[in-house]
């Protein structure tokens, strides 16, 4: 029997406590997913729209770390595979939706901004909290842990850009972050990818 089949594989009772806190982050996440995409909507925030994409990947990444969390280490290094590039390719949408809004966006509501921010942040927070213990691991914890702890990190700017909104009226601030945020991913995307690639030689 191979390694990949036999070694690695996560303990029963880590298996049953990592569950637990899957489904509190997923429930988390997708609540806050609709929230944020509904308000970059009517907010006309690339930020927030970028941070509801991520909302609605991590939820996504939480239900594939569910179906995979049993089976040996070779299937969740797969799965990390598509996470990573689905993360990927959410940060290029918002890199391109980025540099359009540049030339053609509007400014946009920073109340709005500031206060789903806000919401958000502690929404992944609490998801931090509950994954915390299970940050270290193979690619597939890893890429849970890094999909959380970089919308924790957004969350703050996208509440930083708000504030600079407020002062300077400029549509610039929130485009900034965006591309904070896209890089945060595509960056993000290729630690998964490069660990998963490892797991499976």
């Amino acid at each position: 029997m191979s390694c990949s089949n036999c070694c690695h594989s996560t303990p029963v009772h880590i298996s049953s406590e990592y569950r637990k806190a899957l489904w509190i982050a997923f429930g988390l996440n997708f609540a806050m997913f609709f929230v944020e995409i509904l308000i970059s909507i009517t907010s006309r925030s690339t930020s927030l729209l970028s941070d509801s994409l991520d909302f609605f990947g991590d939820s996504a990444n939480y239900l594939i770390s569910l179906y995979v969390l049993p089976m040996a280490l070779i299937h969740r290094a797969k799965a990390s595979l598509v996470k990573g590039v689905t993360m990927g390719g959410f940060g290029m949408f918002i890199l391109f939706t980025t540099i359009y809004r540049w030339f053609y966006g509007e400014i946009p509501h920073y109340s709005q901004m500031s206060i789903v921010g806000s919401l958000a942040l502690l929404t992944n927070l609490v998801a931090m909290w509950v994954l915390y213990r299970f940050r270290e691991g193979d690619s597939n914890m890893r890429g849970v842990w890094l999909c959380t702890r970089n919308d924790a990190m957004g969350n703050l700017v996208v509440i930083l850009a708000g504030v600079v909104v407020y002062f300077t009226q400029s549509k610039y601030p929130d485009l900034v972050v965006a591309f904070i945020l896209s890089f945060l991913a595509i960056q993000a995307s290729k630690a998964i990818i490069l660990q998963a690639l490892g797991e499976l030689k």
